[in-house]
């Protein structure tokens, strides 16, 4: 089930106020002033009416979270040389290796509501880059990232060159290693300020189901 981005933010408006166990994040209510000018902008740029956990602990060093904001609006959230599904692949596969609850969940639900199937995610939160229900070029892919995160000082010409026979081009190979190595640092800052899971791939299997009865019924 693919959803308009608006939808998907209306749905997880609810899900997005939260406090981190181990240290406190920048909630706009305490924050100053150009911490709450970048949150509006946030709003303004994204469409969304709450600011994520995540902006909220780079909002620590507000330089910090304007570039943040600048990777989000120009690479992470957009498709580029990867189409945005195939993004939050990786970012849903390296945050469940990483064991990032927040992360993982966030970007399996986003996984979903970009057009990715419940098998491949079921692949992707098993950390199993194998899985059946991947297509080929996917696994490599996958194989590819698991390395990076996992070894990458091992990586080789080799590993570069099973990815351009998968029929990923250089600049889709690129943006898999930026995007790998982005959210094996997005997750060790979450991790640390310890955010919660928003539970939001549980509100999407809701809403999926929903629909499902709906479509049943009529």
């Amino acid at each position: 089930m693919k959803t308009s981005e608006g939808e998907q933010f209306e749905q997880r408006r609810n899900f997005e106020q939260m406090e981190a166990a181990n240290l406190p994040v920048v909630n706009e209510d305490s924050s100053s002033p150009e911490v709450k000018q970048l949150y509006q902008q946030f709003r303004e740029d994204f469409g969304r009416p709450l600011v994520p956990g995540i902006l909220q602990c780079f909002a620590t060093h507000p330089p910090l979270l304007l570039h943040m904001m600048g990777l989000a609006k120009s690479m992470l959230f957009v498709d580029g040389a990867l189409d945005r599904e195939h993004k939050e692949m990786i970012s849903t596969f390296v945050s469940a290796t990483n064991r990032c609850d927040y992360c993982a969940d966030s970007h399996a639900y986003s996984f979903r509501t970009n057009g990715g199937s419940a098998p491949a995610l079921d692949a992707l939160l098993a950390c199993d880059p194998e899985g059946p229900s991947l297509k080929a070029e996917e696994r490599t892919l996958l194989r590819f990232v698991k390395k990076i995160s996992e070894d990458s000082h091992a990586i080789t010409p080799a590993d570069i060159e099973a990815m351009r026979l998968a029929s990923w081009t250089d600049l889709q190979i690129a943006e898999t290693i930026h995007v790998t190595a982005l959210f094996a640092s997005f997750n060790r800052v979450v991790n640390a300020f310890g955010l919660p899971s928003q539970e939001m791939l549980k509100l999407f299997q809701q809403t999926e189901q929903r629909h499902k009865d709906s479509a049943a019924h009529a």
